[in-house]
């Protein structure tokens, strides 16, 4: 495959505090995966725990459709929004084989994404900013038997960036699809939670616990407004990384459930010197290690190797290279190719290993690694009924 270069960017993901520094419903009938998609599961993963109020079920789940964004910003990509934007055609047309998806393009962007994601791929009118689904859609969850849109009131992580198109497109989805939403008590991104769909929640306390987003709050009180918010039982609080990324270190590249009990975790490649991200997972996987779930069982966690930095075919300074960052669908688990054949195998084993019965999808993403970002955080899913 071909290499390119990414340069610098001042305004990427990663790197975007120190460029700016100083710069202030659809019926659910959602199921779990089937009890051979993880044997080593416990067997309660068959089927969701069932709770009053509201549930935040897992990604594993059955998908009525995925939610995506066609970016739009020049003055965050520069040169290099071409390339993006056929790195979100790439993800979109391979989620496509698998379920329904919907791309939101600004009126004038529509056709030509349309054109560029071909006719399997939805693609509707409504004023976007970037590509970043996963934090801009409101966070779904099962409340009285339906899908209900939880509004994280996104806020361009924490107001490192303008984006009032995507502060506003949630809403607007929600009301195009009939979904009833609720705003939360609080600032995050749908980035910000993983959940393992039977009351247990990772999130980085760098991430919400933060001036930038909840001022004045301490961490019980957001604690507690999550639960409310997600129907969540219990919280395991992973420490992140402030003030690094314009995200402050979602979850979502550093520990994934594959199953209530288990969990992936981000390791940097046999090596590389300490640096703050492969610290943070290992104080993730120390915490890990040490607590219990919901159901008051400890957890199982699993190192996911980075690639060799050497081998991979995409560059920059924010490049995200963890393999943590994959996306659930229906029958199938979408990952990043890197380059580094090697390492890119044994990730796709250890996905195999924890899905069996869907496929592993390779796709490359280096424009959208390059900006700080992976497969999960341009997707969004919905749960619910697949659509025959």
């Amino acid at each position: 495959m071909p290499e390119f270069s990414v340069p610098h960017s001042p305004v990427s993901r990663r790197n975007v505090l120190r460029s700016f520094a100083g710069i202030g419903a659809l019926a659910l009938g959602a199921v779990a995966c089937s009890p051979g998609d993880n044997p080593a599961a416990p067997a309660s993963s068959s089927s969701p725990r069932k709770q009053k109020g509201r549930r935040f079920g897992a990604e594993w789940e059955s998908h009525t459709r995925t939610f995506m964004s066609w970016p739009a910003l020049e003055s965050v990509w520069g040169d290099q929004l071409p390339s993006v934007r056929e790195d979100i055609a790439r993800v979109a047309r391979a989620v496509a084989e698998y379920e329904p998806v919907v791309l939101m393009a600004r009126p004038e962007h529509q056709a030509a994404a349309q054109r560029a994601c071909g006719s399997q791929v939805e693609v509707i009118p409504l004023m976007v900013d970037d590509l970043w689904a996963r934090d801009t859609v409101p966070l779904f969850v099962e409340d009285s038997g339906a899908v209900l849109g939880v509004d994280l009131n996104f806020s361009g992580w924490g107001n490192k960036q303008e984006h009032a198109n995507d502060a506003q497109a949630g809403h607007l989805l929600l009301g195009k699809y009939d979904i009833p939403r609720a705003k939360a008590q609080l600032v995050a991104e749908g980035g910000s939670f993983e959940t393992d769909g039977e009351g247990t929640l990772l999130v980085t306390e760098s991430s919400v616990v933060n001036e930038n987003r909840n001022p004045g709050k301490s961490r019980d009180r957001i604690e507690a407004e999550i639960k409310s918010s997600l129907g969540i039982e219990k919280v395991i609080w992973l420490a992140g990384v402030r003030g690094k990324d314009i995200t402050d270190a979602h979850v979502d590249s550093i520990a994934r459930f594959t199953a209530p009990g288990v969990v992936l975790v981000d390791r940097a490649f046999p090596g590389s010197p300490p640096d703050v991200w492969s610290r943070a997972a290992d104080q993730a996987r120390s915490v890990l290690q040490d607590t219990t779930d919901a159901r008051g069982k400890s957890l199982e966690v699993i190192d996911l190797p980075q690639p060799d930095l050497d081998r991979i075919t995409g560059r920059g300074d924010a490049f995200v290279s963890t393999y943590a960052n994959f996306y659930v669908a229906n029958g199938a688990v979408f990952m990043p190719r890197f380059g580094d054949a090697k390492a890119d195998d044994h990730a796709k084993g250890v996905l195999q290993d924890h899905f069996p019965q869907r496929d592993i999808v390779q796709v490359k993403i280096d424009t959208i690694a390059s900006g700080g970002g992976g497969i999960h955080c341009s997707t969004h899913d919905q749960p619910g009924k697949p659509v025959a």
